[in-house]
Parts: structure tokens; sequence; C-alpha cells
């Protein structure tokens, strides 16, 4: 079962504050409600949250102050709530951090609509662009490789075939499932690209062919990384990386 995504709520109007944590609550959000800006700083720092939702007008530190001191340490959504349409708060929030800007009084089903969208959105941004097995890490970003605490230069095809494999570590993934994700068209039952990649790999990361333990061929099924395999010393690099 997914767990219940947290939201801060700063806002002083407690009836206000009462409804909108009521609505979130019943559309399973976890709300903690402060009425203050400095408590909602003391409180942020104290929680994980997926989402801030913040009054500007607020006793003890304003919204456009706790918005910047929060985006100064976070990238969670901050969407500002305000009772003043003006265009210039509206600058000021956005230019502060916030991701978007609502003028009261909050229509209930697009409050939901907005706030789902930004978590969502954050989700897909925060998926892993590191992975590290052992000794073994990758970098998606910038298409980096270090083994055993050396990088290894590799072509963007073989860094591309060997994060699709660490991405499903501990799984066999077949050739058709490979050529798909990898070269966009299906597998035609002769094409052998994979293979030729796959004892590259094995020869850049010391993966003996004749018994290999980090990557693995399974006969009739397909390719395996193997996760808990990558804890030994490497064998010496080819001068390409290959």
């Amino acid at each position: 079962m997914d767990m219940k995504k947290s939201i801060l709520l700063v806002e002083d109007d407690l009836s206000l504050a009462d409804w909108i944590r009521e609505f979130l609550v019943d559309n399973e959000f976890d709300v903690t409600h402060v009425d203050r800006g400095d408590k909602a700083l003391e409180v942020f720092n104290h929680s994980k949250f997926d989402l801030v939702l913040l009054d500007v007008m607020l006793p003890g530190m304003n919204g456009i102050e706790v918005c910047r001191q929060i985006r100064n340490q976070s990238d969670a959504p901050i969407l500002i709530m305000s009772a003043r349409g003006d265009e210039y708060d509206e600058v000021m929030g956005l230019e502060a951090g916030a991701n978007d800007y609502v003028i009261k009084p909050v229509r209930p089903r697009a409050l939901l609509a907005r706030i789902n969208a930004f978590i969502s959105r954050t989700g897909q941004t925060n998926r892993t662009d590191q992975i590290r097995y052992g000794a073994l890490e990758l970098n998606l970003t910038c298409e980096r490789v270090h083994w055993c605490g050396e990088e290894v230069e590799l072509s963007s095809g073989l860094f591309s075939f060997l994060w699709f494999l660490a991405s499903h570590a501990g799984q066999i993934v077949s050739r058709e499932t490979a050529f798909k994700e990898l070269r966009g068209f299906d597998y035609d039952g002769i094409d052998r690209r994979f293979d030729v990649m796959l004892s590259t790999l094995r020869r850049t990361f010391g993966d003996d062919p004749q018994h290999p333990q980090k990557l693995k061929t399974v006969w009739g099924k397909g390719y395996l990384f193997v996760p808990d395999a990558w804890h030994t010393e490497p064998a010496t690099l080819d001068a390409d990386g290959q």
C-alpha cells in the first residue's frame, strides 16, 4: 500500500485551515497545520513533507520569507495562497521559489488537482539518476561510471546497456526487452549486438567470461545483472575501457 503524502499547511485563519485540512485528509493526505511563519520553519526542519501549502500574511514571519528559506534547503513543491490578487505579490512569491500561486477563496477541487499534479511531477523528477552496487557506481545524468574508486570510460551505448541491466538488478531481462527499451524496435532473432556488448562489459569489469559472476547470460531467457557480485577488485582495464 502506498504511503500517504504529507502536506505542511501554514495558515493563520483557523476556520479556513480546518476546512482545508479536513478536505485534504478526506482525500488521503496527512496534514500538519501551523499558524505562524516562524513556527512553520521549525516544523519543516524536523519532518519530511511532500508539499507546503503556504499563506502569505502570517504572524512571526511572512509567507514570502518562509518560502524563500524553505526553498534554500528543499525542492519540495510550495503552493502559496493569498487573499490579495496583486500581481506584485504573485511575482514575489514565484521569485522566492514558490511553484504556484492561488488566490483565495480557494476552490477545493482546483486546489486538489494542483496538489496532485505537483506531487506527481516531483515524484517523476526525483527518480534516481544514480545506482550503486558494491564498488560499482553509475551516474545517469553525466553518464559516468566508477569501479572501485576509479572512473571507467564507456561509450554511450555501453553505458546505456549497463544502466539498463543495473536498473533491473536481480531480474532476467530478455533480448526482446533490451531491443525495445534501448533500440526502439523489435528483436529480429538474429542481431547479437547486446551479446557482444555484454562480453565487452565483462572484460571491462574483470568478470570471467567462462564463469561470469556479475553479468550472466541465462540460456534461452536473457541477461542477468547480479547485484551482490560487485564487491570484488577489478581486473586491469583495457586502455579504452573495453
